[in-house]
């Protein structure tokens, strides 16, 4: 009868020492701080970025991005997780049509409104196209994207890849650069696309 109470405090004893041992542990464990992009020699750092423009023909742009970081001197901004939505309205011969980019990081340059983006680059655009890559440009003034990065393009059973493309917006001209290869799927609608449309 003597053991069972000195058994009883023996036990509570080893599971108290665990115990605090266990808090011991943790207190002295250096807790995970949330990633914060690395100190640099940006003038700004800014995070949820949203800028927004209307251009002279009525097409909008905005850009969205989880994080920035603005060099004045270079005229630069670096972003992450970047998604730019772009709107441009209907002409005579066209409708209106849309296009959505997603990019892990991207540059954008302050004064010409080019814009850089890298890693899983996505364009969808209203009229059922995807693309795919790891770098895509922008030149806003020639309104002219392009990547000589290996590119793959989806569109109504069709996915066709080559080691480039360039699209011209405002002569709605567009090409697949390199070796190209292009795979159909039966039964696929056919959908007929006008020549160098996007």
């Amino acid at each position: 009868m003597r053991k069972a109470p000195l058994i009883i405090l023996t036990l509570v004893v080893v599971f108290l020492s665990v115990v605090v041992g266990v808090l011991i542990h943790r207190a002295r464990t250096p807790r995970a701080i949330p990633s914060e992009p690395a100190a640099t020699n940006a003038d700004y750092r800014l995070k949820q970025v949203r800028l927004q423009e209307t251009g002279r023909d009525g097409s909008r742009w905005q850009l969205d991005a989880e994080y920035s970081e603005t060099f004045e001197e270079q005229n630069t901004t670096a972003m992450k997780k970047v998604t730019i939505k772009v709107d441009q309205p209907s002409k005579s011969t066209t409708s209106a049509r849309s296009w959505t980019v997603t990019g892990d990081e991207g540059d954008l340059n302050q004064e010409t409104k080019d814009v850089e983006l890298r890693g899983h680059v996505v364009l969808l655009s209203s009229d059922g196209l995807r693309l795919e890559t790891e770098r895509l440009r922008w030149d806003a003034e020639a309104q002219r994207a392009w990547t000589t990065e290996p590119v793959t393009i989806y569109r109504a059973g069709a996915v066709v890849r080559g080691t480039g493309f360039e699209s011209r917006v405002a002569e709605e001209a567009t090409s697949v650069k390199g070796r190209v290869r292009a795979t159909f799927k039966r039964g696929a609608p056919a959908e007929p696309v006008a020549p160098g449309r996007p």
